[in-house]
């Protein structure tokens, strides 16, 4: 067993690095995982109804639009249009997958987006 403690995270460094990047791939990038994480907990993966969770899905959803509605301005269609795209789509599948859909304009992300119809 090695006597040397574990390296400390060079936070200078990440800050360096994290300055680089600029803000549009940071809420991208964001936007992705959020994606990322509630097709997840709707059950979108290979392993499906495991991970499927519809109220943490709700809540990703949500957060997702939020972000979206917040950065409309502030990133090009050419970066917003498929993240629009993507997010309807977690939407209609949230409708789908629910015992009790949510009346229009009553889902996750609605009140931003406006209620989203199949």
């Amino acid at each position: 067993m090695s006597d040397t403690p574990p390296e400390s995270p060079d936070f200078d460094a990440m800050a360096r690095d994290i300055a680089e990047v600029p803000a549009v791939e940071v809420i991208v990038t964001v936007a992705v995982n959020l994606m990322s994480a509630a097709a997840v907990k709707l059950g979108l993966t290979e392993e499906g109804e495991q991970h499927k969770d519809l109220d943490e899905a709700r809540k990703l959803v949500h957060a997702l639009a939020g972000l979206l509605d917040a950065t409309a301005t502030e990133i090009s269609s050419f970066h917003a249009a498929p993240l629009r795209d993507g997010l309807k789509s977690l939407q209609l599948a949230f409708r789908e997958a629910s015992l009790v859909p949510d009346e229009p304009g009553q889902g996750p992300g609605e009140k931003y987006t406006g209620p989203v119809y199949g």
